[in-house]
């Protein structure tokens, strides 16, 4: 499976507002509760919250802090944004193997914080969470993720497009 990660990738003062949107106590940002990260993981004990920017046409009042991604992704058109909130346990939990959508389309994951989670592609490679790392890669291809352990939370965007 084909797989890029750039460390860096958006300059500083960007890259800052986006960490400052989710992480900052007073963030605005409506987070919804979801009792299993993924599909198969019902019966273990983590969690996740989620905050859906676009979706089907469904926009957020985030949307438009993410218009600097459709020319450095190179979208052509949207299929999802969805801000991802693992909360910290003292068991790094590794969730369900899952696809974004069963249908090849390009994906990308944007870390937000340092922390010991990562994300497994399907050939087995572990991608560490690092502040400011991108991650390309065939979101229709199995992947799972994982909350982590030495942070307060797990942070990170789900950029699903064509």
């Amino acid at each position: 499976m084909a797989y890029e990660v750039i460390d860096n990738y958006f300059d500083e003062k960007y890259f800052g507002k986006l960490q400052h949107a989710m992480m900052e106590p007073a963030s605005p940002i409506g987070w919804e509760y979801l009792p299993a990260p993924s599909a198969g993981n019902e019966n273990d004990l983590s969690c996740m919250f989620t905050h859906l920017v676009f979706e089907h046409k469904q926009y957020s009042e985030m949307f438009d802090m993410f218009d600097v991604m459709w020319s450095m992704f190179d979208i052509k058109s949207l299929i999802r944004i969805k801000l991802n909130l693992y909360p910290s346990s003292q068991t790094l939990l590794e969730h369900a193997v899952h696809q974004d959508y069963n249908f090849n389309h390009k994906g990308a994951i944007i870390y937000i914080n340092d922390n010991d989670g990562f994300t497994r592609l399907e050939d087995g490679t572990c991608i560490e969470s690092k502040a400011n790392r991108v991650l390309f890669f065939d979101a229709s291809q199995p992947h799972s993720s994982t909350n982590c352990t030495n942070a307060k939370a797990r942070f990170n965007i789900n950029v699903n497009y064509f």
